[in-house]
């Protein structure tokens, strides 16, 4: 029995170009990025002797697309490159460098043409900063996007009617899991107390996955003269924005209040467990999550890894995640003084590596249609 495959069509306004991709996510191997490949199909009645052209783009947008702050857009092209398959100037077997774009090629016969891309290795991933409810505009984001069009010239402006737009994801999966268990100590001595107050935090491993659970042991040894009470435990998503003005974005994303308590003398050895979710962050106006495609889910950003020897400033927003143990301390002299103390444990949040499967084929150019393709491979 021959598979069928579910194909997702767009058709440009005018009928003149259609974009065909094997996949929307390229992933980041960190040694190496999947390529950006699919065909192109025209017509060539509607193009009228223009040329036809795919860019591939990476954008950093800061805001509203038409923000201007004293002359200085809030929009930069990280990463841009046109290139032209229509007329071809190679051979199409030259520029085919998979077996999808070989089937395609194929199956749609001689108005397709293959296209090529390769990403840069310092380019991020796809991001994006959640906006409030009654945000409108642009988003603060880390987007790329595959565009056909047709034109006389490659810098002419882009007819929309006559031009196709495909958003894709660059995405990063987590490493190889690590060996190492996160772990912290902290001695914190007060005045007019002779012993200290000892805290440790560990981790059992260094990478969780998006929507697992991280379960946090502390072990809190009180030999001062302080008491310790109302201790909570929270997860923190921390968000740089380092292209421009290197704004940092701290919110808590899971949190656990409680009304532990180690007095003066005493200890404590317990284990919490946080849940950082996005459901449980919907609509909060920060929160960094991983970029979204058009009518799909997302979930919290992941940690950026970044690659030796590329510059931070280059990656748009950088995104971290740490457990954060805070509590009470009180002393009586006369009256009661309370200060609070913390302790910090970085850690990474991801998503596992796929097993190595079949994807789907998609099919893109501007109004969305399902269909089915039969005997595709």
């Amino acid at each position: 029995m021959n598979p069928k495959h579910v194909v997702f069509k767009k058709i440009s306004r005018d009928k003149s170009v259609a974009v065909y991709m094997a996949k929307r996510d390229f992933v980041d191997h960190c040694d190496f990025v999947d390529p950006v490949d699919g065909v192109i199909v025209i017509d060539p009645a509607q193009l009228k002797g223009k040329k036809v052209y795919v860019m591939l783009s990476c954008t950093f947008r800061y805001g509203r697309q038409d923000m201007d702050v004293m002359g200085v857009a809030f929009r930069r092209d990280l990463f841009l490159v046109t290139r032209q398959v229509y007329p071809e100037l190679q051979d199409k077997e030259k520029l085919t460098h998979t077996k999808i774009q070989k089937k395609l090629l194929k199956k749609l016969g001689d108005n397709a043409f293959p296209f090529f891309f390769e990403f840069p290795d310092n380019l991020p991933c796809s991001v994006a900063l959640q906006p409030g409810p009654s945000d409108v505009g642009k988003k603060c984001a880390v987007e790329f996007e595959v565009k056909a069009f047709c034109a006389e010239h490659q810098d002419e402006k882009i007819d929309k009617q006559s031009s196709v737009r495909l958003s894709i994801r660059k995405i990063q999966f987590s490493p190889e899991n690590s060996k190492v268990v996160p772990v912290t100590e902290t001695t914190f001595e007060f005045l007019m107390s002779e012993k200290p107050l000892h805290i440790k935090l560990s981790l059992p491993k260094e990478t969780f996955y998006h929507g697992e659970p991280v379960k946090v042991n502390v072990e809190i040894t009180n030999s001062s003269s302080r008491n310790v009470k109302d201790i909570s435990m929270s997860v923190e998503q921390v968000t740089n924005v380092v292209l421009y003005s290197n704004d940092k974005y701290v919110k808590s994303v899971a949190k656990e209040d409680t009304t532990d308590s180690v007095p003066s003398g005493t200890s404590l050895k317990k284990d919490y467990t946080l849940y950082p979710l996005l459901a449980y962050n919907k609509d909060r106006r920060g929160i960094a999550l991983d970029g979204r495609l058009k009518h799909e889910d997302t979930n919290l950003a992941s940690s950026t890894i970044v690659k030796d020897e590329v510059l931070k400033e280059v990656q748009g927003m950088l995104v971290s995640y740490k457990v954060v143990l805070r509590m009470i301390v009180s002393y009586r002299c006369v009256s009661v003084f309370y200060s609070e103390v913390s302790v910090e444990l970085p850690f990474r949040l991801m998503h596992p590596k796929p097993e190595p499967g079949i994807t789907g084929v998609c099919v893109c150019v501007c109004v969305c249609v399902c269909v089915c393709v039969d005997n595709l491979y």
